[in-house]
Parts: structure tokens; sequence; C-alpha cells
């Protein structure tokens, strides 16, 4: 029987740092400059939209590492808006975040392994979905063995992941090649600066997950503020300076006109082995984001479980005797993952629910705002710089991309909306059942 419901806390500091890194730096810094250039108009104004992201990601993160500072519990932001705003609420962003969001967003990072790997080995449909479901089964193996295991798979993949991306930040910057850099103005049609903001927004998601975590970080009162807000600022650098290599390397029509501006770069620098060096370093990246995914989203349902929220909460609260790890809700997730693999509708879910999840997460940052009134602030403990200006900021750009979300899609984010809802009813029965 697996009855224990306390997590060990063997997760470094290192580890959460590399969780933060891991789980923002995916796909998007390889692939996402050519889109941002095209809609901000300019290299100059590329830049700074990158800049501006980077920017509002900080004032979120250090906004929510207040919240973790106050409330260092497993869970993340469903445990944070649960206290906050009450039950219902945060049940509401864990049944979408346990059902949905994170399986589905652990298979489409499966299948963009699998995918990738077609650079490699030729694959036939069916071959990538097998493929993408091996890798899954050792990842969860993994996990369920040990979360020191699932840790060091993470430190090891982000360190792997950032090999390709230094080496082309410190090639390039001192690389003779210079046909991008003759002028910085020249101007891209494209749909704006706003929308190019929005590009990056998507490109620095992802380092809440860690605060999934808080209940097996050592001194995560202290460690969570550090490892959000030092990981984040290092992906902001990251990020700028890759862009300005890319923009160095390139010129600029190639730069507007290309779907991998990374793998382009790499070319120049290191020849026709770039691409195949900047496909590898892709590759280790979304191993590394699934790893990180698959390990956070467990602690979901799981710490639903301990409070008896879900159908079979018994089974996903328990941790196991001897791994003491909560191999139960791994492999849910694991399961459910592997549905939307071979369903295909992992793309269409995760779509569906954007909009949903930035209503709960723009609630998070806000939520600084009622925990102050709810709880003042400890003399010691860690506090969000420059309030109210800093949660503004993080609110600001919520807001910016929930109206860009509905003016660009509005049915898709009614139908988000009325999927998230479908959790009422199951709240309010598990309650019941409880009383």
């Amino acid at each position: 029987m697996i009855q224990n419901t306390s997590l060990k806390k063997s997760v470094t500091y290192i580890e959460a740092m590399a969780i933060v890194v891991g789980m923002i730096i995916g796909s998007g810094i390889f692939l996402k400059p050519g889109i941002v250039f095209r809609n901000a108009g300019s290299p100059t104004m590329s830049i700074l939209a990158w800049v501006v992201g980077g920017i509002i990601t900080l004032a979120s993160a250090l906004s929510v590492a207040e919240i973790s500072a106050t409330i260092p519990k497993s869970g993340g932001l469903y445990t944070y808006l649960a206290d906050l705003y009450g039950d219902s609420v945060g049940f509401l962003l864990g049944w979408v975040q346990t059902v949905i969001s994170y399986p589905a967003s652990v298979a489409a990072l499966a299948i963009a392994f699998a995918t990738y790997s077609t650079y490699f080995i030729p694959l036939g449909g069916l071959q990538q979905k097998l493929l993408a479901v091996a890798v899954l089964l050792f990842i969860l193996l993994m996990n369920v063995l040990s979360t020191k295991f699932g840790g060091v798979i993470q430190t090891i993949a982000t360190i792997g992941k950032l090999i390709p991306v230094v080496a082309i930040i410190c090639v390039g910057l001192f690389a003779n090649i210079a046909p991008g850099a003759v002028s910085l103005n020249i101007p891209v049609t494209g749909a704006g600066f706003g929308v190019a903001i929005l590009g990056t927004l998507w490109a620095y998601d992802g380092w809440i997950s860690v605060t999934n975590m808080a209940g097996e970080l050592k001194n995560p009162s202290k460690t969570l503020p550090r490892v959000i807000s030092v990981g984040v600022i290092f992906v902001i650098a990251v990020y700028v300076l890759f862009n300005m290599v890319i923009f160095k390397v390139l010129p600029l029509n190639t730069i507007a006109a290309s779907q991998t501006p990374g793998a382009d770069a790499a070319k120049v620098l290191f020849g026709t082995g770039g691409g195949a060096f900047i496909t590898a370093g892709i590759m280790v990246s979304v191993f590394g984001a699934l790893n990180g995914y698959l390990m956070t989203a467990a602690r979901v349902p799981h710490v639903m479980g301990t409070k008896g929220q879900l159908p079979f909460s018994k089974f996903l609260g328990g941790i196991h005797p001897k791994m003491e790890t909560p191999a139960n809700a791994l492999i849910f997730e694991s399961v459910l993952a592997v549905i939307y693999i071979f369903s295909g509708t992992f793309n269409t879910l995760t779509d569906l629910l954007v909009f949903v999840l930035w209503i709960f997460f723009t609630m998070g940052v806000f939520g600084v705002f009622i925990l102050r009134k709810k709880n003042p602030p400890v003399k010691g403990n860690y506090k969000v710089p420059l309030l109210p200006i800093t949660p503004i900021l993080g609110i600001v750009g919520g807001l910016y991309i929930l109206i860009s979300t509905v003016i660009s899609d509005p049915v898709r984010s009614i139908v988000g909306i009325a999927i998230t809802l479908i959790g009422l009813p199951v709240f309010f029965y598990m309650e019941k059942r409880k009383k």
C-alpha cells in the first residue's frame, strides 16, 4: 500500500534553479527570434521586445516569489490561489492543470522530441509516437525511482541545452561575420511591437512550475525567491544576447524569412554541422523541459489527493513507501499524456487553455496585494521590491495577453472557460463526500 503523504525534502538549490531555467528555455529560443523580429519591425525594436517581455516576466516572478516565501507549500499556484481566493478557485486551476494542461504539455514535448529526432533518423508517424512514449516512460521511471534522479536529469539537461546557446553567443559576439549589423533599423512589415512582446512572453513562460516543488525544497522561504529571481534574470540575459548574435551574423532578410534562425546562425558560425548541432541542442532542451513538466506536474494531483479533492484521492495522494516519490500521481499524469499522444489532441487542448491559465496566473500576481492584507510581511522574509509598481507591471502583462487572446480567438477562450467550469460539479461533489 502507498499511504504516506509526506514528500522528502530532497530538491537542492541547483536542481530548483535547473527547473526554473530548464522549463523557460525550451525550443522557443531557437525558433522565436524571427517571428518577434517580423512583428517588431526592426532589430532594435525586436531586442527591446525581448527586454520588455523579460521585465514583465521578472515583475511577475518577483511578486509571486513573496507569496511562495510566505506560503512555502507544494502545489505552487494551485495552493496559493486556494489560500488567497478560496478552495474553489484553487481547485479549478488544479483541475485543468491535472486533467488537461500538464499532461497535454508533456505529450506535446514528447512528440516534439520525436519530431526533431527525424533530423537524424527517418521515422514514420506511428514510429514518432512510439518514440515519444518511450522517452516519456524513461523519464517517468527515473522520477518514480527517485526525485533525486529527476533533479539530476533536469540539471544535466539544462546544462546540455545551454551548451549550444552559450557556444553561439560566445562565438557569435566575437566573430568577424556581421552581415546583419550594417543597419539595425531596417524596417520590416509586421503585426506591431505589442504582438512582438506577446511572442516573447510565451518564450518566458514556465518558471512558476518550480513552486509546485516547494514542499520538497530545503528552506523554501529563502530558496524559492532566490531561484525564481536569479533564474529569470539569467534567462533574460541569455535571450537578449542570443538575439544580438543572430542579428550580427545573419542578413536581416534571412532572419525575417526563416522559421529556424537559431539553426541558420549556427550554420554560419560552425559550418554545415551547425544544423545538427542546434537540432541536438533543441532535443536536449525539449528533453529537459519534458522532465521538468512531468516532475512538477505530478505535485498538483498529489497535493489535491492529500486534501481529498479528486476522485481516487487516496491513490493520487499517496507516495511510494520505499522510493518516497509521488509515484501514483506521476503514473496518472503519464497515462493521460500517452492518451493525448495517440489521440493527437495535445496542441488543441493546450491552445484552448491558454486564456484560462493566464487568468489564474494574473490572479496569482495580484495575490501579493491580498497576501499583504492577510499576512503583513515578517521582518527578515523576502518582500517584493517597489510595491505596488512591480506587481502592477506583471498584472498589466497578464491582462495584455488575456485581451490579445480574446481579440484573436474569442471562441477558443470561451471554450477554455467552459472546460474549466466543468470542474465545479467535481469540486462540490468531493466536498460533499468529505462532509
